[in-house]
């Protein structure tokens, strides 16, 4: 069943379209990544959905239902994180999550829950200001999960945080996850995104260039590791081979984009060519390989472009 289905979705700021015509199809049970460089329209995206901003045009229907009374009804059954947690810096964690509790009419049971989910019991009496930025990350993650919602939403849960309070982060969700619930997930950390999403869409200026699930997305070609004495002859050698389809200079190495995997077909025709490989691998392709090529406008010779952030 889908859980979230956008079609056509479009908004316009004046003579500016954030969004231009999209269509996005999230199933249920699926731990979703939402992905784009700065100012490619995620934010803007994530505040249709829940309702924040009004799409210029396109159909919006979320847990089976659509129209303005449906989507109310169905964004009560969601919860969601925005990027900066608001919370009130004089009260503690646990009075935090009372206010929002009323506000959604969530058990009192729930705030116990949710705060032994984000490890934070032993500190919910503590005052949010003296949180650190990883608490209170999660403590905003524990107010999404107030009334047992069937769809999360979260706009860069793991911003600025720390190692140690990325996995945090990546453990709650992945034991959301676990609990059945779906996940849609906007970040510009892809390692992050590549070991807790099932499936992903990237948006590029607007538009949804690419949705796929990681598998698919990650196996796409296939990469191989270059290295030899003299790297300019390599770098010359390699772009002359018929089964190339892109390159790019890494330290010492050449990584190479192939139309398959016959890597002795390669080394072969670089050795005729008077190059002699001291190191060939194959390279396992990345969700950031799959991210540079699909936003930087193509192939392994655009990837000097970055990550971006949330937009």
């Amino acid at each position: 069943m889908a859980v979230i289905e956008v079609e056509n979705l479009t908004k316009w700021y004046g003579r500016t379209r954030a969004v231009d015509d999209i269509a996005v199809t999230v199933e249920r049970g699926q731990v979703f990544g939402f992905l784009g460089p700065n100012g490619s329209g995620k934010t803007t995206t994530i505040g249709m959905l829940l309702g924040v901003l009004t799409p210029t045009a396109g159909r919006i229907r979320l847990l089976g239902e659509s129209g303005a009374r449906g989507l109310h009804r169905a964004r009560q059954r969601i919860g969601a994180t925005l990027e900066t947690p608001n919370f009130y810096p004089y009260l503690s964690g646990r009075d935090n999550l009372r206010i929002a509790a009323n506000v959604k009419r969530a058990a009192a049971s729930d705030i116990e829950a949710a705060l032994d989910t984000v490890r934070l019991t032993a500190r919910a009496r503590d005052r949010f200001k003296a949180y650190s930025l990883g608490m209170k990350q999660r403590l905003a993650l524990a107010a999404a999960m107030l009334g047992d919602p069937e769809l999360i939403i979260l706009d860069e849960p793991a911003t600025g945080l720390d190692p140690e309070g990325m996995r945090e982060i990546r453990e709650i969700i992945l034991e959301l996850a676990a609990r059945g619930k779906t996940l849609f997930l906007s970040s510009h950390l892809l390692s992050e995104v590549e070991r807790i999403c099932t499936h992903v869409a990237i948006i590029r200026r607007g538009r949804i260039v690419r949705q796929a699930s990681i598998r698919d997305l990650t196996a796409a070609t296939v990469v191989a590791e270059l290295r030899a004495s003299d790297g300019a002859a390599l770098g010359r050698a390699v772009a002359a081979y018929d089964g190339t389809i892109a390159t790019r200079d890494e330290g010492d190495a050449v990584i190479v984009e192939l139309k398959d995997d016959d890597l002795a077909a390669l080394n072969a025709f670089l050795a005729g060519r008077g190059v002699f490989l001291s190191h060939l691998s194959l390279k396992r392709r990345s969700l950031e390989d799959a991210f540079i090529e699909l936003t930087a406008g193509g192939g392994l010779a655009g990837a000097d472009v970055g990550a971006g952030g949330a937009a």
